[in-house]
């Protein structure tokens, strides 16, 4: 999208449909906010599970959030499948980053 609004405005386009998009777009830039904060969170377990010698994973821990997402998603009346898809998705990179928090925190123990 090229332009502000008052230029989409005067380009014919529906205002409705630009509010719409401002929304959307609000929408949008807090997802990332909010994705980035949760990231920030995970990091910091990432850190602890290494020093404690836990597992990146939990499956325990993702199936009854699984369960609990996907009831908030019937809730919200969101699909439960593409909030399930969206949480398997967001743990798995998490996973990735513990393991490489953990791989990281070995290879600092291997040279002390």
């Amino acid at each position: 999208m090229t332009g502000g609004p008052e230029t989409m405005a005067a380009q014919g386009i529906d205002p409705e449909l630009l509010r719409l998009r401002e929304s959307i777009d609000n929408f949008d830039a807090a997802l990332i906010y909010l994705l980035a904060e949760r990231f920030r969170c995970t990091q910091r377990v990432g850190e602890l599970k290494a020093r404690k010698g836990l597992p990146a994973s939990d499956p325990g821990r993702e199936a009854r959030q699984i369960t609990r997402l996907r009831n908030l998603a019937i809730d919200a009346k969101l699909d439960p499948d593409f909030a399930e898809t969206f949480l398997a998705f967001v743990v798995k990179e998490v996973i990735r980053h513990h393991q490489t928090i953990a791989a990281n925190l070995d290879a600092i123990k291997d040279r002390e």
